[in-house]
C-alpha cells in the first residue's frame, strides 16, 4: 500500500542535526516535517526559521512546514524564499485574515499549498480553503507540544473529509499520536500521509531504517 512517512523534525537530536537528517533519508522518510511555533497561537517556541532553513539546505528530501504561527502573511515571504520549489507549506486558518490570499502567495511560489485543522475546527468552517489546497493536514491532539494523547472524536472528521477529497481534489494527512495501529487503520481508508514523532519513530531502540521499514511491511 502506497502511503507517505513524514519525519517530525521538532522531535530530532538537534546535537547531530545532520547525521539526523542523513539517516532519515538513507532510512525511506519522505519528507521533513517542520513545525515552526511562535509562542502565541500556540502556547510553546519551537522550530525557528533557521532550522527550516538549515534542513532544506542539507536534505534532499521534500520539506513540509507547518506554520503554527499568528498571521502567517506578515512573514510568509521569509519562509518561501528559504524553501525549494514543490515543498509543502500549511496554515492554520484560524490565524489569518484572509487565509485564501496567504495559499495563493503559496502557490505562485511554486509551493503545494495546504491548511492544518485543529481537532476544534470543523470542516465547515475551511470547507471553500478545500478548493485552493492541495493537502490538508489534520491534528489529531491539540498543537503545540510533541507526545499528547490522540483525541478519539477527530475519527469523525476524517471520515468527514475522505467522503470529499476526490471531488475537491485534496489529500489527506494525519498530525499527532500517529502509532502502527493508526496507519493501519486509516491507510486503507485513503489517508495519504503520517506525521512521525516519539510515538513511533523517535527516541526508539532501533535504527530509522528498522522502524521505517517495519512500518511499510504493516499487514493490511
Amino acid at each position: 500500500m502506497d502511503f507517505e512517512l513524514m519525519a517530525s523534525m521538532m522531535c530530532a537530536d538537534y546535537g547531530n542535526l545532520e547525521e539526523e537528517i542523513n539517516h532519515l533519508e538513507t532510512g525511506g522518510i519522505d519528507s521533513f516535517h517542520i513545525d515552526i511555533m511562535d509562542g502565541r497561537y500556540v502556547p510553546n517556541f519551537a522550530m525557528s526559521l533557521n532550522d527550516m532553513r538549515y534542513i532544506a539546505g542539507s536534505a534532499k528530501k521534500p520539506l513540509d512546514v507547518h506554520l503554527m504561527i499568528e498571521h502567517p502573511s506578515n512573514n510568509i515571504g521569509l519562509f518561501l524564499s528559504n524553501l525549494r520549489k514543490g515543498d509543502t507549506v500549511y496554515i492554520h486558518p484560524e490565524a489569518e485574515y484572509h487565509p485564501s490570499t496567504t495559499l495563493q502567495r503559496i502557490i505562485d511560489a511554486g509551493m503545494i499549498p495546504g491548511i492544518a485543522i485543529n481537532p476544534g475546527t470543523s470542516v465547515e468552517t475551511v470547507f471553500e480553503m478545500l478548493r485552493i489546497v492541495k493537502k490538508v493536514l489534520v491534528m489529531s491532539v491539540n498543537p503545540g507540544n510533541a507526545g499528547q494523547m490522540y483525541l478519539p472524536y477527530v475519527g469523525k472528521k476524517i471520515t468527514k473529509l475522505l467522503s470529499i477529497k476526490e471531488d475537491m481534489d485534496f489529500e489527506l494527512y494525519w498530525d499527532g499520536a500517529c502509532s502502527a495501529g493508526r496507519i493501519l487503520e486509516y491507510a486503507p481508508r485513503g489517508v495519504k500521509g503520517f506525521v512521525l514523532g516519539t510515538t513511533l519513530l523517535f527516541g526508539k531502540d532501533k535504527t530509522y531504517m528498522e522502524t521505517l521499514q517495519n512500518i511499510r511491511k504493516l499487514k493490511f
